[in-house]
């Protein structure tokens, strides 16, 4: 847990900013695939190092690879063969997921010998895919040609694109997936990825090919899936995003999904190769015109700070969004150079093209009998995460440890929320009226305005534990139940509590305009739910730091009951929890959807994961729905306290400060 706290502090670091803005910057700058972006300053090797080994999660998490899904056998199928002058060509299809098949072709030498590096070698939004050839761009053309020169090259479909159409493509109608998959972290752009991976697989399978020298390369939406490969796949050696990684354009549909760019960018993903071997090709007409002076020297940094400047290379081509001739020698030369050991330019020979029906591995052919439709695909990968779970349900204490690890991680890179340090914490007050102080609070260098009112009892009493109360009426209810006479509020400050309030992400006094319209909202954005979730994180680690107390309560009422069940899940040591689950239907996507939306959070395993997390402390979970999983809660804690019925404030009140016993008379007296 400290490594992922670690991890999420560096979010903060692109911002200098320590003071509270009048606005919360989650409100007023929400980024969409066009916002022009920045690459952080990294001044040491070992931040860059720590920031990307956080980024290469959060891309697998978003994509739903996290955990990465067991790899079965591709059950590949080469046939077809073509000899051609040089290289040879054979139609291929692979089950990357059961029932689900990936087409393309296969690109050998001929009249070489091998082992030969391999090229993953996936298509743009050309409209023939990777069979695509004309002369911005010829997808069969570059692999002949690398073909020729020394090099096995695998060219495989997108989503929805020649043989590979079980699923429509992202960005046509209908879409791959929508909000209810995004819960479960199903996207086209992680299915791509996982295409991309077995890709890999197939390549490195193969005899004839050298696993040490896998290369990968291609342009725009093909651009996207090289970066995003190599920057999980540490088997890729040398690599060549061609006219993507940009500043001002990152990406459309399937290259998105939820969380993938939450403080993040392709710069930052295509710096996540160094130190191997990166060619950025760029146009002077399409969103990679600045890249000479911008995206490259940002990039080059980082290779710089880990002692590789000379392998990463740009190459400016003055021309329209394209793969075309000079982008494809470039590559060749770059290629050549890194995995042949060849010197000097590399030029393209003349080629022929197939008819696209001698290419085509499905042209004539039938899919295998077991091959599902897309709505089967979209079930099988929910019911396959939903076994997932299942796996970590805890059984004993080495299950439960095994459980709680798991678990952490893969809610803190759904929800994208963390207890920020206590110097990371920043908190001016806002005035000192009789019933208590008011505050701002935020975290450091992230542009949070978080309101929040601070009670403290007449008499202070050591023994009662300070509380964060959260209600989704925030400030305004916390004042209301302090002064009366039978709250909540009023009754822990009577029993020598302190009481902290806070009106959480767009409750309360932090209501405010939020652009949320734009299809790719989530990709840069926390929902207002996760960011509800990270303000309770931010508070408790307030509390704890100004009152220094071992332990302190989190409560939380109504709806803010869900949120403190997640922010208590992902606070550490130190929290006792009482929490209304609002009846909440713990099994149901559209109730995610309508009441607490947060992408990936059911592929993270919900409420399960939540309560084996939360069993840590004291903990009282109360106004508990039908579909709650108390046998997961006993099996991680059999004394928690759960109910179907909601708590009073009085049951409440004892659970947060009990009652004193009675003093005993000393003997002799009446």
């Amino acid at each position: 847990m400290k490594r992922i706290i670690a991890l999420f502090a560096l979010l903060g670091l692109a911002m200098s900013a320590a003071e509270i803005p009048e606005q919360d910057t989650r409100n007023t700058y929400t980024p969409d695939y066009n916002t022009h972006v920045q690459m952080p300053v990294f001044t040491t090797r070992e931040a860059w190092l720590e920031r990307a080994a956080f980024l290469r999660k959060q891309i697998l998490s978003s994509a739903g690879l996290l955990p990465m899904p067991e790899k079965a056998p591709v059950h590949a199928e080469v046939y077809g063969r073509l000899e051609r002058d040089g290289y040879s060509i054979e139609k291929v299809l692979l089950e990357t997921y059961p029932g689900f098949y990936l087409g393309g072709n296969l690109y050998r030498p001929r009249g070489k010998q091998g082992p030969f590096p391999g090229v993953a070698s996936p298509h743009g939004h050309w409209a023939y895919g990777r069979l695509e050839n004309q002369p911005l761009a010829s997808v069969p053309g570059r692999c002949i040609n690398l073909a020729r020169q020394g090099f096995v090259v695998f060219t495989y479909d997108m989503i929805g694109y020649n043989d590979t159409t079980q699923a429509p493509h992202g960005d046509r109608a209908p879409r791959f997936a929508g909000p209810r998959e995004s819960l479960w972290s199903i996207s086209a752009m992680g299915m791509q990825l996982w295409d991309s991976i077995r890709a890999v697989d197939f390549l490195t399978s193969l005899p004839d090919v050298d696993a040490s020298r896998i290369a990968a390369t291609g342009a725009s939406g093909g651009g996207t899936q090289t970066f995003l490969l190599m920057a999980v796949e540490d088997r890729i050696k040398a690599a060549a995003p061609v006219n993507m990684i940009s500043a001002y354009m990152q990406g459309d549909n399937c290259e998105e999904a939820a969380n993938l760019r939450l403080r993040a960018n392709n710069m930052m993903f295509g710096a996540m190769m160094a130190p191997r071997p990166l060619l950025l090709v760029s146009a002077s007409g399409d969103w990679t015109r600045h890249t000479p002076n911008e995206e490259f020297p940002a990039i080059q940094s980082i290779y710089r700070l880990l002692g590789a400047e000379q392998n990463v290379e740009n190459v400016h081509v003055d021309s329209v969004h394209n793969y075309n001739k000079q982008s494809r020698e470039a590559v060749y030369t770059f290629f050549g150079a890194k995995l042949l050991g060849a010197t000097g330019p590399v030029t393209e020979t003349r080629y022929q093209v197939e008819q696209i029906q001698d290419v085509l591995a499905l042209y004539g052919r039938q899919r295998p009998a077991n091959a599902v439709t897309h709505e089967q695909l979209i079930a099988n990968l929910i019911a396959d995460a939903k076994r997932g779970i299942e796996q970590l349900r805890p059984r004993d204490a080495e299950s439960l440890t095994r459980a709680r690890e798991a678990f952490r991680e893969r809610l803190a890179f759904s929800i994208m929320a963390s207890k920020p340090a206590a110097g990371d914490v920043i908190c001016e007050k806002q005035g000192a009226p009789a019933a208590g102080e008011m505050l701002l609070l935020g975290r450091r260098g992230m542009g949070d305005h978080v309101p929040a009112m601070w009670l403290a009892p007449g008499k202070p009493n050591p023994e009662v534990a300070p509380t964060l109360v959260v209600h989704p009426d925030g400030v305004a209810w916390l004042r209301r139940s302090a002064e009366d006479a039978n709250g909540l509020v009023k009754g822990i400050l009577n029993r020598g509590g302190v009481v902290l309030g806070i009106d959480a992400f767009q409750t309360g006094g932090a209501q405010a305009p939020r652009k949320r319209s734009a299809r790719d909202f989530t990709v840069f954005n926390q929902t207002d739910d996760a960011n509800r979730v990270q303000d309770i994180l931010t508070a408790l680690a307030y509390l704890q730091g100004r009152t220094k107390a071992p332990a302190v309560n989190l409560v939380g009422l109504e709806m803010g009951g869900v949120w403190s069940c997640f922010a208590r899940a992902l606070a550490g040591q130190g929290v006792n929890l009482a929490a209304d689950l609002a009846q909440f239907p713990a099994e149901t996507d559209q109730e995610y959807l309508d009441k607490f939306f947060i992408p990936g959070l059911r592929k993270a395993g919900d409420f399960r994961a939540a309560v084996v997390l939360d069993s840590q402390g004291r903990l009282l979970l109360h106004n508990a729905g039908g579909e709650f999983p108390v046998d997961w809660l006993k099996a991680s804690s059999p004394s928690a306290d759960v109910r179907t019925g909601r708590a009073s404030e009085t049951e409440l009140l004892a659970w947060v400060a009990p009652e004193p016993p009675p003093a005993k008379t000393r003997r002799g007296k009446r």
